[in-house]
């Protein structure tokens, strides 16, 4: 019988008694999650006072994806990757910021897991104090443990991972888990430091809305032109943040769609697959919705390099199928 959680139990609490409900279970994941959560109370408690402690603004430098890094980014980054390799759990960091995977340390080379992450999604708004995000995904390694990990750990479909989620940075910090037990949200209540259940069982509801950014209306597929219209002619409403990671977190608590599609200008899409693409897919599909590339699943795809690009159709399953089979057609 699955266990039933009520608002207000903390996650290690919410850890703890879903571990006990898998008797072959090493307490080896709940590390992992728990480094995941200190990271994102970190990087929030950050962004919460960046503009006091000198982390607005660029760097200067420019990362593999061509964008200016940010102060925030670069923090981000790294306090993810010093949060994930001390604990055994992780073996291999796959990160935005990063052009090449980041193996732990030789001490732990036996870590089961490795996580690819986007450490802060939306960095662009930071300055104007808008909403972002850190995205994350969990495969389990193929290698042997004990040796570094290799590139097949991640080069593979996103139906191999086991969990994903995000920490969102808006008016209050939630940080979204899903996992095989379904989603689960959870708002970090800063006065204690601990994130508490907030968002029980969550299911994606019917709602109509779409969100994307019409300004690149004239470069895309006329299918998707021809939904967008039929959507108006319906009476949805239009929303749209900017922030990947929260255009998504509103899709999955209200329901609708959300629509990056591929271009003239980039007819490969634009998210990046392997950080972005596949965790948002999972947490859709696992909540009751669905995501696809403009032509599949995106947990299908089977990426060929790190920092593969897709378009992204995800939301309210009736909703992305049809809009993905106008762009099809």
């Amino acid at each position: 019988m699955e266990r039933q959680f009520e608002e207000g139990v903390t996650l290690d609490r919410f850890l703890m008694d879903t571990l006990a409900d898998h008797p072959e279970a090493t307490g080896t994941f709940v590390n992992l999650c728990q480094s995941i959560a200190l990271a994102g109370k970190m990087i929030s408690s950050r962004v919460n006072r960046a503009g006091l402690a000198g982390m607005l603004g660029a760097t200067g430098e420019v990362n593999i994806q061509g964008e200016f890094v940010q102060k925030l980014d670069e923090y981000a980054n790294e306090t993810f990757k010093r949060s994930l390799e001390h604990r055994g759990h992780t073996c291999m960091v796959v990160s935005e910021e990063e052009e090449s995977p980041v193996l732990v340390g030789e001490r732990w080379h036996s870590g089961r897991y490795v996580v690819t992450v986007d450490p802060l999604d939306g960095s662009s708004n930071i300055d104007c104090n808008a909403t972002i995000g850190t995205i994350f995904g969990v495969f389990r390694r193929r290698s042997s443990e004990g040796s570094p990990a290799e590139l097949t750990d991640v080069l593979r479909t996103g139906r191999d991972l086991v969990a994903a989620g995000y920490v969102i940075y808006g008016s209050g910090t939630v940080l979204v888990l899903g996992s095989a037990s379904g989603v689960n949200g959870f708002t970090l209540d800063p006065t204690v430091g601990e994130f508490f259940l907030s968002h029980p069982r969550i299911r994606i509801p019917e709602g109509k809305i779409y969100s994307c950014n019409e300004a690149y209306s004239p470069r895309w597929a006329e299918g998707v032109n021809r939904f967008v219209q039929r959507a108006k002619e319906r009476g949805f409403r239009a929303r749209y943040i900017g922030s990947l990671v929260a255009d998504f977190h509103r899709t999955l608590v209200k329901g609708g769609v959300f629509l990056y599609p591929a271009d003239d200008r980039s007819p490969k899409g634009k998210l990046r697959l392997l950080y972005e693409g596949f965790p948002l897919a999972f947490l859709a599909e696992k909540a009751g919705g669905a995501a696809t590339d403009g032509r599949g699943a995106i947990l299908d795809r089977l990426p060929e390099e790190l920092h593969e690009r897709t378009p992204l159709f995800i939301g309210d399953e009736s909703l992305v199928n049809e809009v993905t089979d106008l762009n099809r057609s």
